[in-house]
């Protein structure tokens, strides 16, 4: 019998464990990852995603655990377990959206854990960057601005917690690599530039593409209903490990009680297209549990899990179709576009461009900025004559004929 391409392992750890207890179990459940564990043990430069970036005083607590950030305890134990595996150059690296500058501040929340164990900590919106090319072509933008310090890592480690997500239904391991891509301009992107409707779902599997991660983490001792901050804890009591993101999440549904399958509008999908899905389509992963050769000592739903509905479903099905119509507009329209405002973002609205200039970052909510067209989306572009980063403008048409149909 052929070995299956992935393997995930997901182990019972009580949300009460202690510190070497969480450490037997995380060592137990990676132990079987020799995919993961390869690149890692032969690697001179190794780069971690946490997903635990947030300002000290806003960080929740459920039943002693981070409730919505990876848990200290599961940090040091994957720390410890790379100190382990590898004599490489470990970096932690992540971008902070809290502060003014969204420069990472000394002391920030975990910095301290990172320092005990020998890490380097790179802020992913400083420079030096460098921009990465999809490998085969992206899903949404066919090229990214990322950290230099992707550019020599022999291997990447995602860390994350078991989540929903109002706007993509999950976040797990692919999910926690939206932390990667810089805000500041003109070498980044404002947040909501890629955190858009339609876009996010297949920004995810470019960024998966481009960083793969060899070793996926997801801290379930805990985890959080309803959305990605402020949900409702849960007590899930399992340790999740797994050599390929996008099958360690597919895992990671089904133990939330979600078909990795489904897509919107099937809940938890309530407002966009289920991103580990895309990245399967297009070849990377699998959301089919037999192709995976997986082991579980608990079993689905560890919890119960949904995501909030933020809107109607009529109105979140308008925003969604006119997004992709005011994508086709900038298409049809391009060269004149770019005569009028070329090097500028703009905002675009019932056809019509609604708001122009160097810098979108501060302008708030696109419900504020919707006016009266409250069911009218605002589709956000950077005007370049290049197009460099190579939008895939066939996505909104691919989009709009599930509308047709």
């Amino acid at each position: 019998m052929s070995e299956k391409k992935y393997k995930v392992r997901a182990a019972h750890c009580d949300y009460r464990a202690t510190e070497e207890e969480i450490y037997n179990t995380l060592r137990r459940v990676t132990d079987p990852l020799t995919r993961s564990w390869k690149p890692i043990e032969n690697a001179k430069k190794v780069v971690i995603k946490f997903n635990m970036m947030k300002p000290h005083e806003r960080i929740v607590y459920f039943e002693g655990r981070r409730r919505e950030l990876v848990d200290d305890a599961v940090c040091r134990a994957v720390l410890r377990l790379l100190k382990e595996h590898t004599t490489a150059q470990l970096v932690a690296t992540d971008t902070n959206p809290y502060t003014h500058g969204n420069r990472m501040p000394p002391g920030f929340n975990y910095e301290h854990h990172l320092k005990e164990f020998g890490v380097d900590f790179v802020d992913s919106n400083l420079p030096p960057f460098k921009v990465y090319d999809v490998p085969g072509g992206g899903s949404m933008f066919d090229r990214y601005t990322l950290s230099a310090c992707f550019a020599d890592a022999d291997a990447v480690v995602s860390v994350a917690k078991m989540k929903n997500h109002a706007f993509m239904g999950i976040t797990l391991c692919t999910k926690n690599l939206f932390g990667l891509p810089p805000m500041i301009l003109p070498e980044g992107r404002t947040r909501s530039y890629y955190h858009h409707l339609i876009r996010l779902s297949y920004v995810l599997p470019d960024l998966a593409l481009i960083t793969k991660p060899c070793l996926n983490i997801i801290d379930a001792l805990t985890g959080q209903w309803g959305r990605e901050w402020g949900g409702e804890g849960r007590i899930c009591n399992a340790l999740i490990a797994g050599d390929h993101p996008i099958s360690t999440d597919t895992f990671g549904m089904h133990l939330m009680g979600h078909d990795p399958k489904s897509d919107w509008p099937t809940p938890p999908f309530k407002r966009d297209r289920n991103h580990i899905l895309i990245a399967a389509q297009r070849g990377y992963g699998t959301v089919d549990l037999d192709e995976i050769d997986w082991e579980s000592e608990v079993t689905s739903p560890l919890a119960e899990f949904d995501s909030v509905e933020t809107d109607s479903p009529e109105r979140v099905s308008n925003w969604r179709r006119t997004t992709c119509e005011q994508g086709l507009v900038y298409l049809e329209n391009q060269k004149q576009m770019i005569d009028k405002y070329r090097d500028n973002f703009i905002y675009l609205q019932g056809g019509e461009v609604v708001w122009s200039g160097a810098d979108p970052s501060n302008l708030g909510s696109r419900r504020k900025l919707s006016g009266e067209k409250k069911d009218s989306a605002l589709w956000l572009k950077l005007v370049d004559a290049e197009e460099f980063e190579g939008e895939r403008f066939n996505v909104y048409e691919e989009c709009l004929k599930t509308f047709a149909a």
